[in-house]
């Protein structure tokens, strides 16, 4: 019967709604005993022929069965709206946490998993807390109370039901651990087989091309089979648990009512005391009993417990210390000073000593060959992960000294990765932000580049897109970014490859819109494709972490390098499509 820590804390989001449902519990139990009361006194009278005070006794039961269903109705209820204050609360943190952790947790942690822990170990909370919880308290006050009642009226009784008791408390208890260990490992197979349903979703067309579908429904198959497996091992555990407590309920009762016909063929007790002993003998042990049924509809919360822990304590790859706002009034100042950075395990530094600035209000580019670097100093500046050398600055300011929060506000991205959502087009919009006016949404599409193609949708703005924009072709989603994260007016903005599914006849148009766009902010461009970038104020070519040369496109051009044999490969790549 000990509670999980976290289960506890979840419980503390509640407390006067689960304090209710648990004084409602308690109100229902006692209808039970008064029930018992009545019937004892209404069944002695039958068995002395005194009949007289019979209908009185029949109504107060009818009465007391009609406050039971009402208590009844107000005590799920109550539980009801504990148990989701406790869902939201939970689900609010666990998603603040998430925000907090970042893409870097992400990357260790399958996004499956995570979702599992989010709906169904939250759900398995809110059973737990909202209908064991008040439930053990119930059991852990009401039979006590029960037996000291029946102590006075029939102590033979009293010494038959104590042994039982005790068995149907304790007896359980002994199974604990290897339930504990029984519910982790069905709980870790429910996460994995969650995670791999949801991958073999996402990757189909992926799976389709590698003619992988049928080794993935087998890989599928076996891992549903290994979940069956852990299922009916729990179950085998919970039904010994469940064996003892019937056992001694059973077993209780039996000796109390024997020892009650004892007691009343000796004397020792009135025909009233036996009725008595007799209904109360099986009221004392239906708290137990509902605390059974109720452990069974909890257990999967309590399965959950360690992963909702786990996910709730992790740490996030960089420390949220930073107080200073990110409000800047004009385009911040870049720089990177001598930025060094290795990943663990990596054989050497993904970037090594790199130093250069983005003037404030002017376009940056940043452009290199595959695993130059790029993906990485994107990363730190978002503070995804921070340098273990040097430092990145926003005005002189480095950017530990911001809440991650704040920081991240005044940065808007648009990555090659796009993000929409099942929501209208001019919902996903106003995600950056809620109080844009449709005269904002259609600037703001305009120079990505997407209007056009936006009132060509049935419904114009108000099309619903399919989940992850999956309507749209590749370029259309992109333009969609782009337009919100323009829409989100930060002073900071980073294109991350946001225009490589756009076609390079509209990727110069909508560069040259953007650069127009653009002033007024800090500009950071990340391409492969030089289009994209020979627009730009100034241009940083990255090599094997380092910084190769840094100046406008002629100059560069003009001084060979490793810019020079980007361009000549692109001119190279074109031609081959051409042919």
């Amino acid at each position: 019967m000990i509670v999980h820590p976290e289960l506890r804390r979840a419980a503390r989001r509640a407390r006067r709604p689960l304090l209710g449902a648990t004084l409602l519990q308690g109100a229902l139990t006692l209808t039970y005993l008064a029930q018992a009361a009545l019937l004892a006194l209404a069944l002695a009278g039958l068995a002395r022929q005194d009949t007289g005070a019979l209908p009185w006794l029949i109504t107060a039961v009818l009465a007391v069965v009609a406050a039971r269903a009402g208590l009844t109705l107000w005590q799920r209820r109550t539980a009801t709206r504990a148990g989701a204050r406790v869902r939201i609360a939970l689900r609010d943190d666990l998603l603040a946490q998430l925000g907090r952790l970042g893409p870097a947790h992400l990357t260790t942690a399958r996004a499956g998993a995570v979702r599992t822990t989010l709906v169904d170990g939250v759900e398995g909370v809110d059973a737990y807390v909202s209908r064991y919880l008040p439930q053990l308290l119930v059991t852990l006050v009401v039979p006590p109370l029960i037996l000291a009642a029946l102590a006075v009226v029939d102590p033979r009784a009293f010494l038959g039901l104590v042994p039982a008791l005790l068995l149907a408390l304790a007896g359980p208890r002994a199974w604990d651990r290897l339930l504990a260990a029984r519910g982790k490992e069905h709980w870790d197979t429910y996460e994995g087989l969650g995670a791999d349903y949801l991958e073999a979703l996402q990757g189909m067309p992926a799976l389709r091309a590698a003619g992988a579908v049928g080794r993935t429904r087998a890989r599928l198959e076996e891992r549903s089979a290994a979940l069956h497996r852990a299922t009916v091992a729990k179950l085998r555990a919970s039904l010994v648990d469940t064996g003892i407590t019937d056992l001694a309920i059973q077993g209780g009762t039996a000796a109390a009512a024997l020892l009650a016909c004892w007691s009343a063929v000796t004397g020792a007790t009135t025909a009233t005391g036996t009725y008595l002993v007799l209904l109360l003998a099986s009221e004392c042990f239906r708290p137990v009993r509902d605390l059974a049924r109720e452990w069974h509809a909890g257990y999967l919360g309590a399965s959950a417990a360690d992963g909702l822990a786990a996910l709730r304590t992790a740490r996030p790859a960089v420390p949220d210390s930073g107080t200073a706002p990110a409000d800047w009034q004009t385009p911040p100042e870049l720089r990177f000073h001598d930025v060094r950075f290795t990943y663990d395990g990596a054989a050497g530094p993904a970037l090594d000593g790199v130093s250069f600035t983005a003037r404030a209000g002017r376009t940056t580019a940043i452009v290199g060959p595959s695993g130059a670097g790029k993906t990485t100093l994107l990363a730190l500046l978002l503070r995804h992960h921070d340098p273990q050398d040097g430092r990145i600055t926003l005005d002189g300011l480095p950017t530990t000294a911001h809440s991650l929060d704040s920081l991240r506000r005044g940065i808007a991205v648009v990555s090659q990765e796009t993000c929409l959502f099942h929501a209208t087009v001019a919902d996903n919009l106003r995600l950056a932000r809620p109080g844009a006016t449709d005269d904002d949404l259609v600037r703001a599409a305009r120079v990505a580049g997407i209007h056009d193609e936006i009132t060509a949708l049935p419904d114009g703005y108000a099309t619903l897109l399919g989940e992850r924009g999956a309507t749209l072709s590749g370029g259309q989603r992109q333009r969609l970014a782009l337009a919100r994260a323009l829409l989100a007016d930060a002073p900071v903005l980073v294109l991350d490859e946001a225009t490589s599914s756009v076609d390079e006849r509209h990727e110069a148009d909508i560069v040259r819109e953007l650069a127009t766009a653009a002033r007024g902010r800090t500009v950071l461009v990340v391409a492969h494709r030089l289009a994209a970038v020979r627009y730009a104020d100034r241009i940083v070519v990255l090599d094997g972490g380092r910084v190769d040369a840094v100046g406008d496109h002629s100059a560069l051009i003009a001084a060979g390098g490793v810019y020079t044999r980007l361009v000549e490969a692109g001119h190279a790549h074109r031609g081959e499509l051409a042919a």
